[in-house]
């Protein structure tokens, strides 16, 4: 049986999930070091630390921070290399089969749904806001967006025909959706935390 492909190559997506990739690599790396500098000097204060509200230390050294019993940045540095072969991969005219974006999809899932987690436990229970950590969140939640209305769109996951032509006409609507995200986990911050009176 066929696989359901698009129109179109999805070049916008190819070139966000690079963007993205790097971007979130970057991150990632940027907070092993900040954890390997921890490990070498338990007393040395992290570069990304800016305030008491604001800073990676409290984060990294947290049993939040090795949920899987190492250093979460150790995910990102994996993970993050995904987006950036299959956004290459797409521009250089690949076309992937369906299982392929199936456990793509799944795998982006599981990184906004960490991604959530994390965010819920960095604002009510550490009481911080780490740099580092935010700039995944930034990138992680419109390639969730997008991942998903593309697969829907695609049908790939199958859908409604309704469902999907909703979810076409909504992929040119991704970024408001993340700024929108980003606003409402901004408002949760603020109420839980006053982030405002610290500035």
């Amino acid at each position: 049986m066929p696989q359901p492909q698009t129109r179109t190559r999805p070049t916008a997506m190819a070139v966000w999930l690079i963007l993205a990739g790097v971007v979130g690599w970057w991150a990632a790396f940027s907070l092993t070091m900040e954890r390997f500098a921890q490990l070498a000097d338990p007393d040395a204060a992290a570069g990304c630390d800016f305030s008491f509200l604001v800073q990676c230390s409290a984060n990294l050294g947290s049993w939040q921070g090795s949920v899987f019993g190492f250093p979460n940045p150790i995910l990102g540095l994996t993970g993050w290399v995904a987006p950036i072969v299959v956004g290459a991969a797409i521009l250089a005219g690949a076309r992937f089969a369906r299982w392929f974006w199936l456990l793509f999809l799944a795998g982006v899932t599981f990184a906004f749904g960490f991604v959530i987690w994390l965010i819920s436990q960095s604002i009510f229970d550490l009481h911080t806001l780490c740099p580092w950590c935010m700039v995944t969140w930034v990138v992680v939640i419109p390639t969730f967006y997008a991942v998903t209305l593309h697969v829907l769109r695609a049908g790939i996951l199958p859908a409604p025909s309704g469902l999907r032509r909703a979810a076409d006409r909504l992929m040119g609507w991704v970024p408001l959706l993340a700024v929108v995200s980003y606003a409402i986990v901004a408002l949760i911050a603020q109420l839980r935390l006053d982030v405002l009176s610290t500035f």
